[in-house]
């Protein structure tokens, strides 16, 4: 498969002719060639958005609503080779990729309804005769950098809502699934998007800094949009800053899992293995930590760990039909194990699966987990999670927030009033009473808090983080002054 450039709605090569290359990360077999944009094609695809944002920010939302929802339908017609290229760049299994393009067809769907919810509103005033108000305006070119663990729906929503609010988007696609990424942009492009309202970009991953830098401060740039590890977006937060540009960070995750001493076992249970093992652990979402009421621990890892067994594990590349795909890399695999093998040298034991073979890794569960061990802090993102016994609902509660992350969490209790008072309590933009940690849906805000980022994506919230809020008053030209 090859992929090229998308500026103005033109395909075409990256200015210097480089290309570079996607490999599979069991087989090690060439999948992607991609255009390796420079920064000079990084200014164009910027320019591009500027000019086009004259006049798609001036589009009514009719028009914008019937591009997004036009996009949506095919979207779905497409899932087959969304399939094909997550199996084959990123080791997706097929219910990743149905998560994925479905939830993003929502999402469009829900992107398209909000083109008449950015509104304004008018302000009391002493002043006689006159009218005070507000309005919401397009921001103006938007950066979207996006990863490759969830391709569809993180690339979705870092272009479907800038878009419905009137804005351009330059989009960076991911160095590790550029085809995937670009059946996203094409889903635009055939919905009848005009030129340059969206901009498709991919880079080696040599040249990501100077392509960023490039793009961060372009002065047509004003809304930064970024998904992924902490380290990295840290360091984008701090470019931006240089450039006083607001950024939406959805950054790293060690979601905790409650067990209170009255929870329903089998249920959590359920949403465990689901939370836990869905594409492998890599999402940053995904349950990290199981922080379980010594009542009832053994009983919960007797029966998670029964489960976790039973997950059949393969190479979807190869047609396997599995739910445990291979890792990212073999470098990965390598740097889970490290972790596993710290946390046994300091007492923990193996309660399913083991370490990894090179990508290929079964489902792990390690139980007890003590501060001291790297694995207690570290995300792990791999299809391995952790056990932290407790005693009592304040020291669960405690363990739940010692994390510097605090995105997406669970709580599972019989006594709802007791469950929603420890919900109250954890440090994370989510938390689900009964429910998997992994959750989404595009009516909701979702976004983390301490070192999992700021701003929300999903629902009306969005448009706070997409618009321009102005003040505007008419007044009468006669009105008296004091001087």
């Amino acid at each position: 498969m090859e992929t090229e450039l998308t500026i103005d709605n033109t395909r075409r090569p990256s200015a210097s002719g480089k290309t570079f290359e996607r490999r599979g990360p069991v087989s090690g077999d060439l999948v992607t060639t991609a255009a390796a944009a420079t920064v000079a094609d990084a200014q164009d695809a910027a320019g591009s958005a500027a000019a086009a944002f004259k006049t798609w920010s001036r589009t009514g939302p009719t028009q914008r609503r019937a591009i997004l929802l036009k996009a949506a339908d095919i979207l779905e017609t497409k899932l087959e080779a969304f399939k094909s290229a997550m199996a084959l760049e990123i080791g997706a299994a097929e219910a990743w990729a149905m998560f994925n393009v479905m939830g993003s067809a929502a999402l469009f769907r829900e992107a398209a309804g909000l083109t008449t919810q950015i509104q304004g509103e008018t302000i009391p005033t002493d002043k006689p005769g006159t009218l005070s108000m507000t309005l919401r305006q397009s921001a103006g070119v938007v950066l979207s950098i996006v990863p490759w663990n969830g391709p569809v729906l993180l690339a979705a929503r870092a272009i479907a809502y800038p878009i419905a609010c009137g804005n351009s988007v330059v989009f960076k696609a991911s160095e590790s699934s550029p085809m995937t990424h670009a059946l996203i942009a094409e889903a635009l492009y055939e919905a009848g998007l005009p030129a340059g309202v969206l901009n498709f970009l991919t880079n080696a991953p040599e040249d990501a800094a100077d392509v960023i830098d490039a793009l961060i401060a372009h002065p047509a740039v004003r809304r930064i949009n970024f998904t992924g590890s902490t380290r990295v977006g840290r360091i984008i937060a701090q470019k931006a800053a240089t450039q006083l540009k607001p950024c939406l960070l959805e950054l790293g995750g060690k979601a905790p899992f409650v067990v209170l001493d009255d929870a329903d076992l089998d249920g959590a249970v359920n949403a465990a293995i689901f939370g836990s093992f869905l594409y492998q652990g890599q999402i940053c979402m995904s349950t990290e930590r199981f922080v379980v009421d010594s009542k009832v621990a053994d009983a919960f890892v007797g029966k998670f760990a029964q489960r976790a067994a039973a997950l059949p594990v393969g190479d979807p590349a190869n047609g396997a039909a599995c739910v445990i795909g291979p890792v990212i890399s073999k470098a990965s695999g390598g740097r889970i194990n490290g972790l596993i093998d710290d946390a046994l040298a300091k007492g923990a034991v193996l309660a399913a699966g083991g370490k990894a073979d090179g990508a290929i890794m079964p489902a792990t569960i390690v139980d007890h987990v003590t501060p001291g061990m790297e694995i207690y802090d570290e995300e792990t993102f791999g299809p391995i999670t952790t056990i932290v016994r407790v005693d009592g609902v304040e020291e669960a509660v405690r363990v739940a927030n010692d994390t510097p992350y605090g995105l997406s969490s669970a709580v599972f209790g019989r006594d709802v009033t007791r469950a929603l008072d420890v919900a109250s309590r954890i440090e994370a933009g989510c938390v689900h009473i009964n429910g998997a940690t992994v959750q989404n849906e595009p009516q909701a805000p979702y976004g983390g808090m301490k070192q999992s980022g700021y701003g929300r994506f999903d629902g009306r919230a969005v448009i706070d983080q997409f618009t321009e809020l102005k003040w505007v008053t008419i007044e009468q030209a006669s009105q008296p002054y004091p001087f």
